[in-house]
């Protein structure tokens, strides 16, 4: 019988300690949020599963348009002719490959170029919508702001168009992305750390969440600022969507996520790591923004729940290593159990853990195949999406990375209250933007997620994006029914 290593003796000792009361509630309770994260994507799957369902069925009844929308009688001229005009707001920095292809799955379009300028009181990304909705067309009825890296699917803007006009009390219609991996740990880090939000935009119909790259809503609430809209995200307004959000939440206004408002976002092949903490950083970095003070209370109750299931998460596979490190030990040395006082409970909770993390990707791949098929089948021009792409290797990686980084980055954000956002630094002063910094040393040569490069050697110049524009804008002379 050989004596237990320095090493090895601490290693039984935290084995030992990992089966403490205590210990088993945080293992069991990270099995319950695997369990929990599993049922809402299920339920995800479900909602959207319905939608393909229904596209079908209207296909086999003869609609051989069904993903356009489920009456083919709506596809009528006499019907086309009643749609109210949409102004659509694109912020747009730098030029990447889905730009232009936004607009070509579009139908009906009369496009406009507009220099916002700089902003001194609000973020740059909320200033350049303001801009665009001040130049928008005196006919619109609803704006929809949109992202640059964003991918409609062919008349994306009149089925969200027809939701409004189906139900006039609908103050945002928003969408979600579905995320495609581009193969490094930064981009799984992003797919990731979307996907349990894509419960909360998964449900048909009202939902809580809210999506900045994808809002439509009524173009009257800006031009009279209804609800404060105008006058919220322009004085020192950081994040739109979150600001949006508490503005509709403050005055019970209905936001709504149509099930086929899932678009695909392809992120970059060259996404690094450092890239992917730069937009977490961000993200958390919304919670210290707020209008009101029951905002900040609610982002308050975010961000302590969001950091504790994070770390809730985390901490049973970190135990998990220690008992199955300590089991392999003792076999591998030959020690006796009564000599390392091991205990088999430790590697119980590990098989619990590891069958709820089995059953937890299983349904988030289940989701995803199903939101790549409605993409699919939405844009069936368009080259077809393949769920093959996806490394489940590396999303269990991300899921562990990723919710062990949220946390660290959250107290970052909550102790700096500031952030360089695309070559410009943010400070916050009771919820609100204070002062912002330029400089030339401060701007990315990338942006954070989409492939677009925004440095000299590389990035298109200036013209050749205009004059690709304008012959594209060219090909359409059909009667112009939305503005960009």
């Amino acid at each position: 019988m050989s004596a237990l290593d320095p090493l090895d003796s601490l290693l039984f000792s935290l084995g030992r300690a990992f089966c403490s009361p205590l210990a088993v509630f945080v293992q069991i309770q990270g099995c319950l949020i695997c369990l929990i994260l599993a049922f809402g994507w299920a339920c995800a799957a479900y909602v959207r599963n319905r939608e393909i369902n229904r596209m079908k069925d209207s296909m086999q009844r003869g609609n051989s348009f069904a993903f356009l929308c489920h009456d083919i009688t709506e596809l009528e001229h006499s019907n086309q002719l009643k749609l109210p005009r949409v102004t659509v707001v694109m912020p747009l920095k730098g030029f990447g490959e889905h730009n232009l292809h936004n607009w070509r799955t579009q139908d009906e379009v009369d496009a406009k170029i507009v220099v916002a300028g700089i902003s001194t009181t609000c973020s740059q990304k909320i200033h350049n919508q303001l801009i665009g909705v001040e130049k928008m067309h005196k006919d619109s009825k609803y704006v929809l702001f949109l992202d640059d890296d964003v991918r409609l699917h062919p008349g994306s803007i009149g089925a969200l168009t027809a939701e409004m006009e189906k139900n006039p009390d609908i103050f945002i219609q928003t969408g979600y992305p579905l995320d495609l991996p581009s193969g490094s740990l930064g981009s799984y880090c992003i797919y990731e750390y979307h996907m349990p939000c894509s419960m909360g935009f998964a449900t048909g119909g009202r939902t809580f969440f809210l999506w900045g790259g994808c809002m439509m809503m009524h173009a009257d609430d800006f031009r009279l600022d209804r609800y404060g809209v105008v006058t919220g995200l322009k004085n020192g307004g950081y994040s739109d969507d979150m600001t949006l959000a508490a503005i509709a939440g403050a005055h019970k206004r209905l936001i709504t996520s149509p099930p086929v408002a899932v678009f695909p976002h392809p992120l970059a092949s060259d996404l690094t790591f450092p890239r992917y903490w730069n937009y977490l950083r961000k993200q958390t970095f919304v919670l210290e923004s707020y209008t009101t003070k029951v905002n900040w209370i609610m982002n308050r109750a975010l961000f302590t729940v969001h950091c504790y299931l994070s770390w809730g998460f985390v901490a049973p596979f970190l135990m998990a290593i220690i008992h199955i490190t300590a089991a392999l030990r003792m076999y591998i040395k030959g020690y006796s159990i009564e000599e390392t006082t091991f205990t088999f409970g430790g590697l119980k909770l590990v098989g619990c853990l590891a069958t709820c993390t089995i059953i937890e990707l299983l349904s988030m791949w289940n989701l995803t195949r199903i939101e790549v098929h409605l993409c699919n089948m939405l844009s069936p021009e368009a080259p077809e999406l393949s769920l093959a792409t996806y490394n489940w290797s590396l999303v269990f990686i991300a899921l562990i990375v990723d919710n062990f980084l949220y946390p660290v980055s959250a107290f970052r954000s909550h102790f700096s209250q500031s952030i360089n956002w695309s070559g410009i630094r943010y400070h916050l002063k009771d919820g609100k933007i204070f002062k912002i910094e330029r400089s030339k040393d401060m701007g990315p040569v990338y942006t954070d997620l989409g492939g677009k490069h925004l440095g000299k050697k590389e990035a298109p110049p200036k013209l050749s994006f205009l004059s690709s524009l304008a012959r594209s804008l060219a090909q359409w002379r059909q009667p112009k029914k939305y503005d960009i």
